[in-house]
C-alpha cells in the first residue's frame, strides 16, 4: 500500500474536502476489493467523514490501482471548481493601457456568414494578337482613363510596310482593270482584222472568198475575252483591297483601347518586352461599381433571388455594414465543392476595392429563429485548464477572470458567448 496524506490546509481545503466527501458518496456503494474507492466495510454514512479525517491523518484509504484514477478525477474536479470562482484581482486595478472592448448584443440565428471577395462590375484583360515588342504603355497601375484611350501599343513598322506593299498592289489592279475596259471598248467598235490585205487594202473584194473578214462566232469571242479580262483585274483589285483591310486590322490590334471608363488595376508588361498572342498585357477595371462575389453552398441558393436585398460585411477598419443587392446566380454547381457562384451589387461609395474581404449574411432554411446574443473579440478569450475565460471590468475598475459558456464564431474575429456574459459589462480585448 502507498500512503497518500495531505499534511497543509490551504484556502481550498474546505472545498476540496467537500469534493472528496462526493466521490465517497458516489462510490460507497458498488466497490469491490479490488476496485473500491475506499476499503470494504466502511458504512455509507461515514464515507465523507472517514474522507476527511484521512486527509488530516494521513491514513491510507487508497489503493495503487485506484489511485491513478482518484488522481485525475480530483483534478479536474479541482479545475472546475476553481474556475466557478470568480477570481477577483481586488488588489490590483485594471491596468489604465489595457485595451477594452464593450460586449455586443447582436441577432443571430436564422443567417449564417458566406465569404467572398470584392470585383469589379466591369474587368477586361487586355491580351496581345499577334507577336511583336512592347512600344507604348499609358500609366501606371490606379491611373484612369476615358474610353477609346490607347492603353497599350506594340511596334507596328513590319505591317506598316505590308500596307504599303498592298496599296501598290491595289494602284497596279487598277490600271489593269482600266486597260481592259479600253480594250474592250476598241474591239467592240473597230474590231481587229488578222488578214495583212486587209490592213492595206480596206473593203477588198477577195475577203470574203478568202475568209479575211471576221465572222460573227469570232466576234463574239474577241468581246468575251475582253470581258473576261475586265474581270480579272477587277478581282485583282478586291484581292489587294481585301490584303489592305487585313493589314489595317492587324494595325488596329497593335493597340489596347479602354472599351470603358475605367482604371488600370494590373499591369503585366514593360516597354519593351517581347510579346505572344495570347499573352495579358493589362488589367482594366471600372471601380465605381463593385461586387461581392461568394460560392454560395448549394442548399442556400433556392432561397435567393435577382434584386433581393441582402447584409454585407465589409472587412475594413470600422467593420461597416451595407445593404446589398443580389445582381447574378450562376446556373450551374461547381461539381467539386457543390456551391454556386453568386454575385452581390454593393452601394456606390463603399469603403472598399477589389480583392478585399466581405461577408454576406444568407438565411440558411435549417437554423431556428434568431435571437440576440453576447458577442465579444476571439481575443478576448483566454484557456485556463482547458476551459474559456475572459476578463471582465468591473464597475470599481477592478478585473475579474469569468468562466463562460461559447457558442460558434460569428465572424474571422468574433465569437458568441452563450453564459457568463451580458451586454452592458467591458472585457480586456488582449489580455497578457
Amino acid at each position: 500500500m502507498i500512503l497518500w496524506s495531505i499534511t497543509k490546509v490551504t484556502l481550498l481545503d474546505w472545498r476540496i474536502i467537500s469534493v472528496v466527501g462526493n466521490i465517497a458518496d458516489l462510490h460507497g456503494d458498488n466497490v469491490g476489493p479490488k476496485g473500491s474507492l475506499l476499503p470494504l466495510g466502511i458504512n455509507p454514512i461515514n464515507h465523507r467523514k472517514l474522507a476527511i479525517s484521512s486527509l488530516y491523518e494521513g491514513r491510507s484509504v487508497f489503493s495503487l490501482a485506484t489511485f491513478s484514477r482518484f488522481k485525475r478525477i480530483l483534478c479536474k474536479l479541482v479545475i472546475a471548481v476553481v474556475a466557478s470562482l470568480p477570481i477577483s484581482l481586488g488588489a490590483q486595478a485594471a491596468d489604465s493601457e489595457a485595451q477594452t472592448v464593450p460586449v455586443e448584443v447582436r441577432e443571430i440565428g436564422g443567417l449564417i456568414p458566406v465569404g467572398g471577395t470584392i470585383v469589379p462590375y466591369k474587368e477586361v484583360t487586355l491580351s496581345a494578337q499577334l507577336p511583336g515588342r512592347v512600344e507604348f504603355i499609358a500609366g501606371e497601375e490606379g491611373d484612369r482613363f476615358p474610353q477609346g484611350k490607347v492603353l497599350v501599343g506594340l511596334d507596328e513598322d513590319e505591317l506598316l510596310a505590308r500596307r504599303r506593299a498592298a496599296q501598290a498592289q491595289i494602284a497596279t489592279a487598277e490600271a489593269s482593270m482600266r486597260n481592259a475596259g479600253v480594250q474592250y471598248s476598241r474591239e467592240r467598235r473597230a474590231p481587229r482584222s488578222n488578214n495583212m490585205m486587209d490592213q492595206f487594202m480596206p473593203g477588198n473584194p477577195m475577203s470574203q472568198f478568202i475568209g479575211g473578214d471576221k465572222s460573227r462566232v469570232e466576234r463574239r469571242a474577241d468581246l468575251y475575252s475582253r470581258q473576261v479580262q475586265i474581270e480579272q483585274s477587277r478581282h485583282g483589285l478586291m484581292q489587294a483591297q481585301s490584303q489592305l483591310q487585313e493589314i489595317d486590322a492587324k494595325l488596329r490590334d497593335t493597340k489596347g483601347v479602354a472599351p470603358f471608363d475605367g482604371v488600370v488595376i494590373k499591369k503585366y508588361v514593360n516597354i519593351g518586352d517581347t510579346v505572344q498572342p495570347g499573352q495579358p498585357l493589362i488589367n482594366f477595371a471600372d471601380v465605381r461599381v463593385l461586387q461581392v462575389q461568394a460560392d454560395v453552398p448549394a442548399r442556400l441558393v433556392n432561397v435567393l433571388s435577382i434584386g433581393a436585398p441582402i447584409e454585407a460585411r465589409l472587412d475594413d477598419a470600422k467593420k461597416t455594414r451595407v445593404q446589398a443587392r443580389i445582381a447574378q446566380v450562376f446556373p450551374m454547381a461547381d461539381p467539386t465543392r457543390h456551391t454556386v457562384r453568386v454575385k452581390f451589387d454593393l452601394p456606390e461609395g463603399s469603403p472598399v476595392a477589389p480583392g478585399m474581404y466581405a461577408e454576406v449574411m444568407i438565411e440558411d432554411p435549417g437554423v431556428g429563429p434568431s435571437g440576440e446574443y453576447a458577442v465579444i473579440p476571439i481575443s478576448s478569450v483566454v484557456w485556463r485548464g482547458g476551459l474559456p475565460m475572459v476578463y471582465v471590468i468591473l464597475p470599481n475598475e477592478r478585473t475579474e477572470l469569468r468562466l463562460l459558456r461559447l457558442g460558434d464564431r460569428v465572424d474571422r474575429d468574433h465569437i458568441i458567448v452563450l453564459t457568463g456574459l451580458v451586454g452592458d459589462e467591458r472585457v480586456l480585448k488582449h489580455p497578457k
